[in-house]
């Protein structure tokens, strides 16, 4: 029996702060699902109107419900407590709330309603994956498979369809625009007709069955049919599924989830009866076995529902060889598609929720210290091809096609999920880094109406170019959701209430009705590097800043102009806990720095990093570029006076432009510059020595750096005696060029 049932009271649901923690919230609030179906509930904070149509009595006590979440100590606000003011995260925002707002809904719906043999009312499908199919597989049932040479086309269609609603209802609960409620409705109302007729045709396994192709491709895969043949069936099912939840969740609509409770029973009739070693096979398969987030999903309706079957379906997905290896620490994720397995860890954090069963949460936590640093690119992404390289490989694993959108999307959703389990800084350190760079960096910037012009791969291989358009693929789909939740990790609180995290230095107001207190954040970050955060109300809050991982310079908290004494450590967080006033201020000074961050395995291949923001060097050369850092290191490690900049984010290096990756620029570049560093060089101070390197290729300043900076001239001078005699003993440097060395680091000018 799982937790569900164990530790709940008869009615079905869990609590208000349950539902929070699952992401499963929105505009209207939770108090719109206490109402009577079909009245009128009280406007949300954001003036969006309430649906009349709320979730049905069965559902509404969920939110009187005591907490069954035991794991965790932190949770999100609602998207509609949180504002965001104008940051270069809005303007990624702004231009996809515009397509969301233009685009017709039929155009999503018309590969559904071709499907079920309704009227398009004559409308084409997106385009790219998401078309129509060929005429006669759109009319196979579940045996009525032809054979390999048989044509198909478009065999993910849907998938689209389910992202674009899940898009719909985050705009509406971030924005209260009745137009996004509007199209949520429309297209729910349309797969509700979809699903009926399907239903009708008497020719699917389960009245439930939904989905923009016949059922057949799940019938082949449970022959093991590879990609190709099939695409990914229970993928596309996975986002239209999580498509209904957060309609459900995000803008009330009850049908959503009765339509996503009847396709959840689908998918125990087509696998509760198949042996698990056939499960395991299945899931194997490269991209075929692919089910995107399903067991997440199911764990999310069982949360919701009250059903603990939902919970039993979802370990019907579990990959029990990925499971082991990750909660044993053993790493086999060398080969593997990224993203078809990232959102299966997500989803079985979510089990270990409602289970206790240890072995998912040391799964997740291992999986993700396999990815987080040791295949991450500078900009947050991973893979290249789409699949892991090995571990603790990255300038080894850049190749043409790095850094799939996707996957960087859902390692974000499984950090933030992880956090609230830990309160490990770490998870933070990497979302900021995500997110500011790839995620916000992937939206073209320009307008469209037709397009979300988002990338598919953000590539770091020298001269590339971001791959722009994107219409009707995965990476397509997940950005039109990247777009519309920006403010859904700015703030977390703890589960008792008592204390606020800051996690993103975003410009935003939070309204955090509960407890009477709002905080505005006023700030131009990451173009500057201070914030300052006003807060409105009264009683004690243990507010807790980030310190960013990149911080060399100091991290000073000032209250009412008071500087604090904090214990500011690089990647954790800084506790303000005292009695606040209305009208108290907190400003918070990190001050911005060059730094060049080498790979972690290859010390002369780096990035260029201002602060949280990720430099890239505009070049079209398709050799790495080389360039000189250590002649202009400060004495904390950076290296400001090698670039000047140019404003909102640009820099120059002499005839070199350097843009910030979340420009949306259109532009060829390097993420990755290789050092050439042939001397020994402090401070623009040139001893006349060899940089010389030892056969693993670490130079005498690399070892010198090797710390990042230092706090003190002293402690920097002692550290180039130390390399140099070191040099000398390994008979890599003569005593008299080791003298120099020091003799220079001693007189050197460093800022």
């Amino acid at each position: 029996m799982s937790q569900i049932s164990a530790r709940t009271t008869p009615a079905p649901g869990l609590s208000r702060r349950a539902l929070l923690g699952l992401g499963l919230t929105g505009a209207a609030g939770t108090a719109a699902a206490l109402g009577t179906a079909g009245s009128a509930a009280a406007a949300p904070a954001n003036g969006a109107p309430v649906a009349g149509a709320v979730l049905p009595a069965r559902y509404r006590a969920m939110l009187d419900r005591t907490p069954t979440l035991d794991h965790w100590v932190a949770e999100p606000f609602r998207l509609s407590d949180v504002s965001l003011a104008d940051s270069v995260a809005t303007r990624a925002q702004d231009q996809v709330l515009r397509l969301l707002r233009a685009y017709p809904t039929d155009r999503v719906l018309a590969v559904f309603r071709r499907n079920a043999g309704l009227d398009t009312r004559g409308a084409q499908p997106p385009g790219g994956w998401e078309g129509f199919g060929d005429p006669d597989e759109d009319a196979w049932g579940p045996d009525d498979y032809p054979g390999k040479d048989a044509p198909r086309a478009n065999l993910l269609r849907g998938h689209y369809g389910g992202h674009w609603l899940s898009a719909l209802a985050q705009a509406w609960a971030s924005t209260g625009e009745q137009v996004f409620k509007d199209k949520v409705d429309a297209v729910v109302e349309g797969l509700g007709e979809v699903q009926a007729a399907l239903a009708a045709s008497g020719r699917y396994s389960h009245p439930g069955f939904l989905a923009a192709y016949g059922e057949w491709q799940f019938s082949q895969l449970e022959k093991y049919a590879l990609y190709g043949e099939i695409w990914a069936p229970y993928y596309t099912c996975h986002k239209i599924m999580a498509g209904l939840r957060d309609a459900a969740t995000l803008a009330d609509n009850a049908q959503a989830l009765d339509i996503a409770t009847s396709m959840a029973h689908w998918v125990r009739g087509r696998l509760a009866p198949l042996p698990a070693e056939q499960r395991q096979k299945m899931w194997g398969i490269y991209i075929a076995g692919e089910y995107g987030g399903m067991n997440e999903v199911l764990c999310d309706l069982a949360a919701l529902t009250g059903d603990d079957t939902h919970v039993d379906t979802a370990r019907l997905f579990d990959l029990t060889s990925l499971v082991d290896a990750c909660a044993r620490g053993r790493d086999t994720l060398n080969g593997l598609h990224a993203n078809q397995h990232i959102p299966q860890i997500t989803g079985y954090l979510k089990t270990y929720d409602l289970t206790d069963s240890e072995k998912y949460l040391k799964a997740a936590e291992g999986f993700w210290g396999m990815v987080v640093p040791g295949r991450t690119f500078a900009h947050g992404g991973h893979g290249e091809g789409e699949r892991f390289g090995p571990a603790h490989t990255v300038a080894g694993n850049i190749g043409p096609r790095n850094a799939e959108t996707c996957g960087t999307h859902n390692m974000l959703k499984l950090s933030r999920l992880l956090f609230w389990h830990s309160l490990d800084g770490r998870y933070m350190d990497f979302y900021e880094r995500g997110l500011l760079n790839q995620i916000v960096g992937s939206k073209r910037n320009r307008t469209s109406s037709t397009s979300p012009d988002v990338t598919y791969m953000y590539g770091v291989n020298p001269g590339t170019l971001r791959e722009y358009g994107n219409t009707g693929t995965c990476c397509g789909g997940t950005g039109l959701e990247n777009h519309t939740k920006y403010r859904d990790s700015i703030y977390f609180r703890s589960t008792d209430g008592r204390t606020l995290w800051v996690n993103l230095y975003l410009a935003s107001t939070l309204e955090w009705a509960d407890r009477g207190f709002r905080v505005t954040q006023e700030t131009e970050y990451p173009k500057v590097g201070s914030s300052r955060l006003r807060v409105e109300g009264s009683g004690r809050l243990d507010l807790r800043l980030r310190v960013p991982g990149w911080i060399a310079r100091g991290f000073t908290v000032r209250v009412n102009g008071r500087r604090q004494d904090v214990d500011a450590a690089p990647g954790g967080y800084v506790s303000l806990d005292r009695r606040w006033s209305p009208g108290d201020v907190v400003d918070v000074e990190m001050p911005l720095g060059v730094r060049v961050v080498p790979t972690v395995d290859d010390p002369g291949l780096v990035s260029i990093e201002w602060g949280p923001t990720v430099l890239l060097a505009r070049s079209k050369q398709t050799d790495y570029l080389e360039l000189s850092f250590y002649g202009h290191m400060a004495l904390d490690g950076t290296v400001d006076g090698a670039l000047t900049p140019t404003g909102g984010g640009y820099f120059r290096m002499g005839d070199l432009e350097l843009e910030p990756a979340w420009s949306g620029d259109n532009t060829s570049y390097h993420m990755y510059v290789r050092r050439s560093e042939p001397r020994v060089v402090f401070g623009g101070d040139d001893a006349g020595v060899e940089n010389v390197r030892r056969p693993d290729g670490t130079s005498l300043l690399d070892a010198v750096w090797s710390g990042g900076g230092f706090p003190n001239r002293g402690r920097f001078v002692a550290r180039v005696a130390e390399v140099a005699d070191r040099f000398v003993g390994e008979g890599l440097l003569s005593a008299a060029d080791a003298e120099k060395v020091v003799r220079t680091a001693a007189r050197a000018k460093l800022a």
